[in-house]
């Protein structure tokens, strides 16, 4: 699927059909303001958008460095993010933070990849948005929803006018969604996307992978949810006998085997694991005893 120009919102299909580490943008094309979100598409395309059409504001979904990979490009405008989640772009180290990444040498790693692959650069200040303002960007309305859960701040965007609904990292993939930072919740990712479900469109755009949605995602939003249930349920039979952190993060339960680059997914996998147990403890199906987690 190429670009999809929809009345003055344009969905810009990114390098790998948006899969980590790009994902797909958005161009507002407001007769006031011009707005270009989540610019991590491709550098050629961000760099042809540039050259080619007027940029006054960049706007971040989230955080994650998958989503401002060529923020750099438009650093004369105006960035504007919730408040929650912009932490994170003031220092790496509290990035780093933010992702929960304590052992030294998996710090070390991840930040030269942020910095020399997804070119981090700290900001100064930003504009903030408030959970259900619209904005008027001149012949473009847009409503701002709060979807917190994959993190705090995370943000959707609908374009009334247009029927369009921009869903985020709330990308209806097979995989599920993510919710492994330090601030992730997965009660507030349930919550949010059955928000989500229930706002009338006619168009949807998602961050990764098929990106833009022509007609209903229908039950691929039971399906998204219900990766969640599943994954609690993988970990729930693993615990027929008392195992320990490590022993769930080893067993790839989430990700169903070990992927390359291999500390990478470890990290990952651990993360989401350790979110899982925390909800399961929360909820009285599993408590710690000696250093092994068993099944109430």
């Amino acid at each position: 699927m190429m670009d999809v120009q929809l009345g003055r919102v344009r969905f810009i299909r990114g390098d790998n059909d948006g899969k980590y580490p790009f994902n797909h943008s958005v161009y507002l094309e407001g007769r006031d303001c011009r707005v270009v979100i989540d610019p991590s598409c491709g550098l050629q395309k961000l760099s042809d958008l540039k050259q080619t059409a007027r940029v006054d504001q960049v706007w971040l979904s989230h955080w994650h460095e998958d989503h401002l990979g060529f923020l750099y490009l438009f650093e004369h405008c105006p960035l504007r993010i919730s408040e929650k989640d912009f932490p994170p772009l003031t220092d790496l180290e509290i990035f780093l933070d933010w992702y929960n990444i304590k052992d030294e040498h998996l710090r070390k790693l991840w930040k030269n990849i942020v910095l020399n692959n997804f070119n981090y650069r700290p900001q100064k200040d930003a504009l903030f948005f408030r959970d259900e303002e619209t904005i008027d960007l001149g012949s473009l309305k847009v409503q701002v929803i709060a979807t917190p859960g994959h993190t705090p701040g995370h943000l959707s965007f609908f374009f009334p006018d247009e029927e369009i609904l921009f869903l985020g990292d709330y990308d209806l993939t097979t995989f599920g969604p993510w919710y492994g930072d330090l601030y992730s919740s997965i009660e507030q990712t349930i919550q949010s996307i059955r928000r989500l479900k229930s706002i009338s469109a006619r168009g949807w755009i998602a961050s990764h992978n098929t990106g833009f949605f022509e007609s209903n995602p229908g039950t691929l939003w039971d399906d998204y949810e219900n990766i969640i249930y599943q994954r609690e349920e993988k970990i729930l039979n693993f615990l027929k006998e008392p195992k320990s952190l490590d022993d769930i993060a080893g067993a790839w339960l989430i990700y169903g085997r070990p992927r390359e680059p291999k500390e990478f997914f470890e990290s990952n996998e651990r993360a989401l694991v350790t979110k899982h147990i925390e909800y399961l403890e929360r909820n009285g199906k599993v408590i710690l005893d000696e250093n092994r987690y068993v099944k109430t």
